[in-house]
């Protein structure tokens, strides 16, 4: 399969596995949620690695995985900086403490967060606070979801935001800051390749509007959790809104042009 067909490929097995999702339960939804943060880990990375090089994937690797370990070590060892919790045993194998699991979530988001805001601004800080945004918001659905499900628990739940009880503020301010850290060492350590979009950019793109508006669906109708999908679906919002509307813009002007293959688009660095 060619290095084009592939990110495809694999985001097809995603959607499928999470289309599954709400139709499981118990161990069988537990192995599913494993599986699918392995999937869009191999997806993130894999196109990193096919579009940008060895650098910018290992610099994904290095920031989000890796980083994404020691802030969850961190966190479950001392309850900073997302306040104090803990992980049950249904997310396989703990290392410290945290599902190994658990830091590859953070990559499979963050990647696409970053190839948004890219694609949204030129402005270096820009950029920063917008993937930022664009990542910690993800947590709006993500946790709700997973301490519904009994994935892992707070020992301390307030304050709470209106209609998500069991998850402090604390949590998603905690998200925020390590986002905003993450998406600021990305750049220096990745190289300039990352601060460009093109076609090849699309499965990225996909994914992104894909988790927002599957997201909003899934908690709304089939998990039953509705404060979730609006506090989830007013976050995503200000990234995704965006992304949606430009990419549909630029579409409108290539079919009004009679392009009939997507031109990349590069965006030079502020």
């Amino acid at each position: 399969m060619s290095g084009k067909r592939l990110p495809w490929a694999l985001l097809a097995v995603l959607v499928l596995a999470q289309i599954c999702y709400p139709l499981t339960g118990g161990a069988t939804r537990a192995g599913l949620t494993v599986a699918t943060v392995g999937l869009g880990w191999l997806l993130s990375v894999g196109h990193a690695l096919l579009t940008r090089g060895t650098r910018a994937a290992l610099a994904l690797v290095a920031v989000a995985t890796g980083g994404g370990f020691a802030i969850e070590a961190l966190g479950v060892a001392t309850g900073f900086p997302f306040g104090s919790y803990d992980y049950s045993g249904e997310l396989g194998p703990k290392l410290a403490g945290v599902p190994l699991v658990i830091p590859l979530a953070w990559t499979w988001m963050a990647w696409p967060a970053w190839l948004t805001a890219v694609r949204l601004t030129r402005s270096r800080p820009g950029r920063i606070a917008l993937a930022a945004v664009g990542l910690a918001a993800w947590d709006l659905f993500l946790d709700p979801q997973m301490v519904a499900e009994g994935y892992w628990r707070w020992r301390d739940a307030v304050p709470a935001l209106p209609g998500l009880p069991g998850i402090p503020v604390s949590n998603y301010l905690g998200w925020l800051l390590f986002a905003v850290l993450l998406t600021a060492a990305l750049r220096p350590l990745a190289g300039p390749a990352v601060d460009r979009t093109d076609a090849r950019d699309a499965p990225m793109f996909a994914l992104y509007l894909w988790t927002y508006a599957s997201s909003v669906l899934a908690h709304a109708v089939f998990l039953r959790l509705p404060a979730s999908a609006a506090w989830g679906a007013a976050g995503m919002a200000v990234a995704a809104v965006p992304l949606a509307v430009t990419l549909l813009r630029a579409r409108r002007r290539r079919a009004g042009a009679g392009v009939a293959e997507p031109t990349p688009r590069v965006d030079a660095p502020a």
